[in-house]
């Protein structure tokens, strides 16, 4: 194995481990010393639900459960709202089951909005990571280690 590619994977355990004992945040406001690049989770109790990287977290949570945030933005609660109203499979042309034509739903943005008030009541931890390649790693680690309902990994 390349000892670079050894090195970051014998550092993912430790930050995983931050990651998961970090007693929740699951009020509004978020601290002020909240990490600016890294990994955060999404949990309701027990179960973790999904695990994402940003290089800017606090903005990212913002995006992931603000009401007016867009399904391009709040991509958790989308897929929550997916599985909510039976549209689990994505579509990736123009049409019927398209992002856009589920935005465009009435049932479901309903559905999408209240994913984005779930998502917003849920435990919120997050680590910092500056390094990319790490980030990149670590959030695969985590999604596998807690098998994340959300996390797919699935490339369009």
């Amino acid at each position: 194995m390349h000892p670079r590619f050894k090195a970051t994977i014998e550092s993912l355990n430790p930050l995983f481990r931050a990651l998961v004992e970090m007693p929740p945040l699951n009020k509004e406001p978020l601290p002020r010393d909240l990490p600016m690049q890294g990994i955060y989770l999404f949990s309701e109790g027990e179960e973790h639900l999904y695990v994402g990287r940003s290089n800017n977290v606090r903005n990212r949570y913002g995006q992931h459960c603000r009401l007016g945030s867009q399904h391009n933005q709040a991509v958790f609660a989308f897929k929550i709202a997916r599985k909510e109203t039976g549209n689990v499979k994505p579509v990736y042309k123009q049409g019927e089951g398209s992002r856009k034509a589920l935005a465009a739903d009435p049932n479901f943005d309903e559905a999408f909005q209240k994913a984005k008030e779930r998502v917003r009541a849920m435990d919120f931890r997050c680590i910092e990571v500056r390094d990319q390649k790490q980030q990149t790693l670590l959030e695969i680690y985590c999604a596998i280690a807690l098998d994340s309902t959300y996390n797919d990994f699935d490339t369009h």
